[in-house]
């Protein structure tokens, strides 16, 4: 009876495994610069879910969209930042305002993949540090906000104007915040929020 033994294959399940999970690994990788790539580029990207980078409330935040989700489905159901409102989902009420870059645009109307690059701050933000910003205290003064769906956008808009213009006129306010509608009638009280706001500043 022979007792020679057969030399074990250097072929493994477990190294298999372990290869395959290793170049797996390096494809996502691969996956992701080529996408980064493809969108520094200018090249159309997608349909599948593609991974981008936005700088939200100073934080940044990697998350992985569908190049046609905007902004406001990204901060509302991928990073639960529903402080932005779906009202009109047109760019028509302003109760999704958010600011990139110091502007106040409609987050419904900007594709969360073009906002790459630039400071987005949402309504979470005024209320994050151990005060709040001085339009939040107005609103509340002035009865500003009533069903509230459209108060978020007020307020970032607000915002907007004071970053820009701290001690505007009435008419100046009026004029900045004829991009935010609502259907309540608050608008004297948020006028007048936005002035005592500016005082405080």
């Amino acid at each position: 009876m022979s007792t020679t033994k057969t030399p074990k294959s250097a072929f493994s399940r477990r190294g298999f495994l372990q290869g395959t999970g290793v170049a797996g690994s390096a494809i996502g990788l691969l996956e992701q610069d080529a996408q980064a790539q493809s969108l520094a580029a200018g090249k159309a990207v997608g349909p599948g879910d593609v991974a981008i980078a936005l700088n939200i409330n100073g934080k940044a935040t990697n998350v992985t969209v569908e190049p046609r989700w905007t902004l406001l489905d990204t901060l509302r159901n991928k990073l639960d930042l529903t402080g932005a409102k779906r009202v009109c989902d047109r760019g028509t009420c302003g109760a999704c305002t958010v600011l990139m870059n110091g502007k106040t645009v409609y987050a419904c109307s900007v594709l969360a993949i073009d906002a790459q690059g630039a400071k987005i701050e949402t309504v979470e933000n005024l209320t994050a540090g151990s005060k709040p910003h001085p339009i939040v205290p107005a609103f509340v003064n002035h009865d500003a906000q009533q069903c509230g769906y459209c108060t978020p956008g007020f307020v970032m808009a607000s915002k907007g104007l004071l970053d820009r213009n701290p001690k505007p006129s009435y008419d100046q306010v009026k004029t900045a915040l004829g991009g935010n509608l609502c259907r309540c009638g608050t608008y004297v009280g948020v006028r007048q929020a936005v002035l005592e706001a500016s005082k405080a500043l």
